[in-house]
C-alpha cells in the first residue's frame, strides 16, 4: 500500500502531518475537521488491510473493504466514545464488512495459496511459527492450505494473535468476548491448522 500523507474526502486532499495523537484526531474530526481523519487513516491503514487479508485471504478485497470501512468509520466518527481506542473500534467495522463479504460474495475471494511472495512474508514476520513453517516452500503452502480451510473466526483469531502479535487483552477488546473465550478460541483454532496442515503434509 502507498504511503501518504494525506487523505481524500470527497475529493478534497487534505494534510494530516500536524496531527499527534489518534485523540487529537478524533476530536477535531468530531468537531467537522476532516483533515484530522487522514492521521488515523495513514496511522492504521496497513493494519487494516493485513487484518483484512487474514481473513479474506484476498488482496483486492482486503484492500477494497479496509478501505470502505475507513469511509464507514469517517461517517460515523461523531458517535465514538472518548476512551476507546479508534482501531479497536475501527476493526468492528472492518471485521463485519469482511464477514458480509464471505457471506455473499465467498466466490469472488482469491485462495490463500494465491497470496503473492511478499504478502506472505509481511503476514508472517511476527509470528515464530509461522516463520519455523514458511522455511520449507511445500510447508508454507501447506499452512496456506490450511489457513484457507479453517472458519473466518478461526482465521481472524490466529492472524490477530500469531501474525499481529497482539495481546489476549488486545483481542478480547477487539472481539469484545473475554480474555477465557478467546485463548480457548485460539487453542482451538491452532489445533484445528495444526491437523489440517498435518493432513496435507504429512
Amino acid at each position: 500500500m502507498e504511503t501518504t500523507d494525506s487523505f481524500i474526502v470527497k475529493g478534497r486532499t487534505v494534510d494530516s502531518r500536524r496531527i499527534r495523537s489518534d485523540a487529537e484526531a478524533i476530536q477535531l474530526c468530531q468537531q467537522g475537521n476532516r483533515q484530522a481523519y487522514g492521521f488515523l487513516v495513514e496511522r492504521y491503514k496497513e493494519r487494516a488491510y493485513y487484518s483484512a487479508l487474514g481473513i479474506l485471504g484476498s488482496h483486492d478485497a482486503a484492500l477494497d473493504i479496509s478501505q470502505d470501512a475507513f469511509v464507514r468509520a469517517f461517517r460515523a466518527i461523531k458517535r465514538f466514545e472518548p476512551g476507546k481506542k479508534f482501531f479497536t473500534w475501527y476493526y468492528q467495522i472492518l471485521r463485519n464488512l469482511c464477514l458480509n463479504f464471505i457471506r455473499d460474495k465467498k466466490r469472488h475471494a482469491r485462495s490463500f495459496s494465491e497470496i503473492d511472495e511478499h504478502e506472505i512474508k509481511k503476514l508472517s514476520d511476527d509470528s515464530q511459527d509461522a516463520s519455523v513453517l514458511a522455511e520449507q516452500n511445500e510447508l508454507k503452502q501447506a499452512l496456506w492450505a490450511a489457513m484457507e480451510q479453517l472458519k473466518p473466526n478461526e482465521r481472524e483469531v490466529i492472524v490477530l494473535k500469531d501474525f499481529q502479535d497482539l495481546s489476549y487483552k488486545e483481542i478480547a477488546e477487539i472481539l469484545d468476548i473475554p480474555i477465557g473465550t478467546v485463548m480457548s478460541r485460539l487453542f482451538n483454532a491452532r489445533q484445528a491448522l495444526k491437523a489440517k496442515i498435518e493432513r496435507t503434509y504429512l
